[in-house]
């Protein structure tokens, strides 16, 4: 995986092959970024990264600008791995070692972009209580934009928060606001 843009525009990252996890694709998060570039100015903006994996998404927003950003993950390794590598390229990331579902049912983090990719074999009930969660407990600010990257396959279109979706291979990125 590479950073697309800013201070560490085209800085590969290399996980650890006994990661668990399916890194957001080069390709969809360039497309994703160009899109996120037309809504909000990077460094005014706050993110939480679930399901974050090796760090992919963080490290893009950290780069661009954003000084605020949470990501979490139930796995040990993920979290060491994205700790070792902010620290590395000097990115201020916060980690959290956690069952996205119980950090998302206590926590009091409320940031601009929550940024969700979990599992892609996840049912569709599990995506939308990331979502009902989101909502619910009102960890979005004014304006704030959820995004579910999961599997073409997978329907999230009857969620009423749902806005839109774009579809890049196998991949989906939809969009949720309040």
């Amino acid at each position: 995986m590479r950073i697309i843009s800013g201070k560490h525009k085209s800085k590969r990252i290399s996980a650890p092959k006994k990661l668990p996890v399916r890194p957001t694709t080069d390709m969809s998060k360039e497309s994703l970024f160009n899109i996120l570039n037309n809504l909000y100015y990077f460094d005014a903006i706050s993110v939480l990264d679930l399901f974050s994996g090796t760090g992919n998404i963080s490290y893009e927003f950290a780069s661009r600008g954003t000084e605020t950003i949470f990501a979490v993950d139930a796995h040990y390794g993920c979290v060491k791995f994205i700790n070792e590598t902010s620290q590395n390229l000097d990115l201020d990331i916060t980690t959290y070692k956690s069952d996205v579902f119980k950090f998302l049912e206590k926590t009091a983090i409320i940031t601009d972009i929550i940024f969700a990719d979990p599992p892609y074999d996840f049912e569709v009930a599990q995506f939308s209580k990331i979502a009902d969660l989101i909502f619910e407990r009102n960890l979005l600010n004014e304006g704030g934009l959820l995004i579910i990257e999961h599997s073409k396959h997978t329907d999230l279109s009857e969620h009423p928060k749902l806005t839109y979706e774009k579809r890049y291979g196998g991949s989906v990125f939809s969009f949720f606001e309040a």
